[in-house]
């Protein structure tokens, strides 16, 4: 996007944001800015810090983009293939995750790190990659949401398979938010994945109006209007035709973990209840308490060995283990 365009939208957004007052309107014209061009920025965490060995990788996705990221091999790695899983950021994070305390929004750090240890440990591959209008990687406005994410998500599973130290028949995939959305309109073609975890993802048109409500107050929905227009005009799809539900009935065989707080207050948990009962085959629910939308991201984090048991089950196994698994003592709400 051209900066003369780029400058035509800021005004555009400005207009909009002075029907509104002082600080609030600042800030949505900041949000609306998000919306559109992500947030390009430098991972501010090294997998150095945690003795990890890493590789910087760079792969295109499928409509040319250059996507960035770490590719960090299992401990005591040597030529042998083995189980890899890749994680898919949401908005508007990086490969790290969120830093937390940068964005104008009530937020919180989400470290993707942390679990990367201990999955390198527990013997898989990981790979950490930036999405487009994201991290380090090519932009090409306007953000979608899981839409035009999802090749990006092809494009990461094509480049690990591509790999002579990856197990291209044992990937799996932990995708937030709109990392979630992806992994979830990008499975229809990815019917030999194995696994995968979902935390959070969400319809962007009931998320919206949440988010603008909780972040700006009543104010906000009618500001998040004005932003789809110029969003709309720009390329972006209608924020309610983004709506991963109908993607998840055509996921296949894929074991789907689905991670969602029950009081999220920028979400419907019964959006992501729709999604499980859409899905085929297995798949499964962890409501856990909240009462704030960060503390289902940190999730993976804090249960990092529930996450292991469960790619283990799904990865390593013809199937599902009764006596190891985690699928088999896992509550399920849908």
């Amino acid at each position: 996007m051209s900066q003369r365009l780029r400058d035509t939208v800021a005004m555009a957004l400005g207009l909009g944001a002075g029907i509104y007052a002082g600080r609030v309107g600042l800030l949505g014209l900041k949000l609306s800015q998000l919306m559109i061009f992500g947030y390009a920025s430098d991972p501010w965490r090294n997998p150095a810090e945690l003795g990890l060995p890493s590789e910087q990788v760079s792969f295109p996705s499928r409509d040319g983009l250059r996507l960035q990221g770490w590719f960090i091999p299992r401990e005591g790695a040597d030529n042998t293939a083995a189980p890899t899983i890749a994680f898919v950021h949401g908005w508007p994070w990086n490969r790290n995750g969120n830093q937390g305390g940068i964005q104008p929004l009530q937020d919180a750090r989400v470290d993707f790190l942390n679990p990367t240890q201990a999955l390198h440990m527990a013997g898989f591959n990981t790979l950490l990659f930036d999405l487009r209008n994201h991290g380090r990687s090519d932009s090409r406005p306007p953000v979608t949401f899981g839409l035009n994410e999802a090749i990006d998500v092809a494009a990461a599973l094509q480049y690990l398979r591509n790999r002579s130290d990856v197990a291209a028949d044992k990937l799996g995939l932990i995708g937030y938010s709109m990392g979630a959305n992806a992994i979830l309109y990008s499975l229809p073609e990815q019917r030999d994945l194995r696994a995968a975890v979902l935390v959070q993802p969400v319809r962007a048109e009931t998320f919206g109006q949440a988010f603008s409500s909780a972040v700006l107050g009543p104010t906000g929905p009618g500001l998040l209007s004005i932003s789809e227009l110029v969003y709309r005009a720009l390329g972006g799809p209608e924020l309610a035709s983004i709506d991963p539900t109908a993607s998840a009935r055509r996921v296949g065989d894929t074991q789907l973990l689905f991670i969602q707080g029950s009081n999220d207050p920028w979400s419907a948990i019964a959006d992501v209840r729709a999604m499980v009962q859409a899905a085929p085959g297995m798949a499964r629910l962890i409501e856990t308490p909240s009462t704030d939308r960060f503390t289902g991201y940190q999730y993976v984090e804090q249960h990092s060995d529930e996450i292991i048991n469960f790619f283990r089950d799904c990865l390593l196994y013809t199937s599902p283990s009764p006596r190891d698994g985690l699928l088999s003592r896992m509550p399920s709400s849908a």
